[in-house]
């Protein structure tokens, strides 16, 4: 079970540790996918398995939108049946300019459906893509901590963010490198710690 929020809201829901051994579902976009990583290996779901010993699924397909990570996901449920769901999409949303209303909808019916499934769910922020990057400041959207909140899972804040307002952990103005794609699992397992998703060893 989940702890309950503070009332303030502000606290991080506690989750249950996932097996060791577990299958984990990466569910995303170019990010996830690892485009701009040297090779599979530095994408950030096989550094994950790496360093956690969970079976991370890459559940990324470049391009994708989040209406397209929806339509894709009660299939990625059924194959691999997993105990957690990292969802980090909506960057393409932002990109194209889509209804900010219907990503939202979309983001949260993925984590709503997720979680249906059985599999405890982190949910990603996504940076608004602008050219304030150029300039190394960018902040997660807003919408992310909104839906964390409402449905009262874990949220993974900055993530994104931080990597891709850094020249050196980029591959271009919307990928992360291999380091990039490194730091950015250094800030999720501590994410991951903090809720209790993942034990620390």
């Amino acid at each position: 079970m989940l702890a309950p929020l503070a009332a303030c809201g502000r606290k991080t829901p506690h989750a249950r540790a996932v097996a060791p051994d577990a299958t984990v579902l990466a569910l995303g976009d170019s990010l996830t996918s690892g485009v701009g990583a040297a090779s599979p290996d530095a994408a950030y779901p096989a550094v994950l398995q790496r360093r956690t010993g969970w079976k991370v699924i890459n559940g990324g397909v470049s391009g994708d939108t989040s209406a397209q990570a929806l339509e894709r996901l009660p299939a990625l449920l059924q194959t691999h049946n997993p105990a957690l769901v990292i969802v980090s999409i909506g960057g393409n949303d932002f990109l194209r300019r889509l209804n900010a209303s219907v990503t939202r909808n979309q983001v949260r019916q993925i984590c709503e459906q997720a979680r249906a499934s059985g599999a405890q769910v982190l949910l990603v922020a996504v940076p608004e893509l602008s050219l304030m990057a150029a300039a190394g400041r960018l902040s997660d959207h807003a919408m992310y901590e909104d839906i964390a909140s409402e449905l009262k899972i874990p949220l993974h804040s900055k993530g994104w963010a931080d990597v891709l307002a850094n020249a050196q952990l980029r591959a271009d103005s919307v990928h992360a490198n291999a380091a990039g794609y490194a730091q950015f699992v250094d800030g999720l397992v501590g994410t991951l710690q903090a809720t209790g998703l993942l034990a620390r060893g």
